[in-house]
């Protein structure tokens, strides 16, 4: 299963290449961190290798915030673009 997400991950980083920034890490969110949590949270914006992510709850806000370290490398990767910083806020409803 790991070698068919690898595989997907690298498809994806190629494709991405042709967009904006901003929409290059919207498109990884999803793939870095799995379907459950990319429903929870959506990428709101990103510039000089900051991220800034909305989150439905603080549930998923301090879930998000433990996996700081994990995110930031897998959307590095995955979007191709530098990540130094992932700040999470709760949703305005």
């Amino acid at each position: 299963m790991e070698a068919i997400r690898s595989l997907l991950r690298g498809n994806l980083k190629t494709s991405l290449r042709a967009m904006r920034d901003e929409d290059r890490m919207a498109a990884a969110w999803t793939v870095a961190c799995g379907h459950v949590m990319a429903e929870r949270g959506s990428v709101v914006s990103y510039s000089d290798g900051v991220v800034w992510i909305a989150v439905a709850d603080a549930v998923w806000l301090q879930q998000m915030r433990a996996l700081d370290e994990t995110l930031r490398r897998e959307l590095a990767k995955i979007a191709g673009l530098p990540v130094a910083a992932i700040h999470f806020e709760l949703r305005k409803r």
